[in-house]
């Protein structure tokens, strides 16, 4: 029990899990701004990148460290879905990516979109399945 704080005082909400956060920052710059073509504006600490082409993320938008790449889905809710989704990349850092994919790809089940608010992230159930709106 005592190694599992231990690692807890060291990987999550610290000075590492912000610099996997900062990290994260970075390579998502570098990845969307090329691909903008539409408006690049902060948001509470939040960078959000604007028009990018449907193929460059899953669903409505993508937060990566404390960018929101999207291309119009940029409502207050869905904004402030995207907010906690970056309090969720300072809290774990790089472990993020991993624990949000161990946590499984159904956003109605996934433990990471549920904290972030799936009625402000536009999750909505439709006849057969579950979808993001845009």
């Amino acid at each position: 029990m005592r190694l599992r704080q231990l690692i807890g005082e060291v990987a999550l909400d610290s000075s590492l899990s912000r610099l996997g956060c900062r990290f994260a920052t970075a390579v998502a710059l570098l990845y969307g701004a090329p691909l903008s073509v539409g408006r690049i504006e902060r948001h509470d600490g939040m960078i959000v990148l604007h028009g990018l082409p449907k193929w460059a993320f899953k669903r409505g938008g993508v937060c990566i460290g404390r960018v929101y790449l999207t291309d119009t889905n940029v409502s207050s809710r869905v904004l402030r879905h995207e907010l906690r989704h970056v309090r969720q990349w300072e809290r774990y850092g790089m472990l993020f990516p991993v624990l949000y994919f161990l946590a499984g790809s159904n956003p109605l089940k996934n433990r990471f979109e549920i904290e972030a608010g799936l009625a402000d992230g536009n999750y909505v159930r439709t006849g057969g399945g579950r979808r993001k709106a845009s």
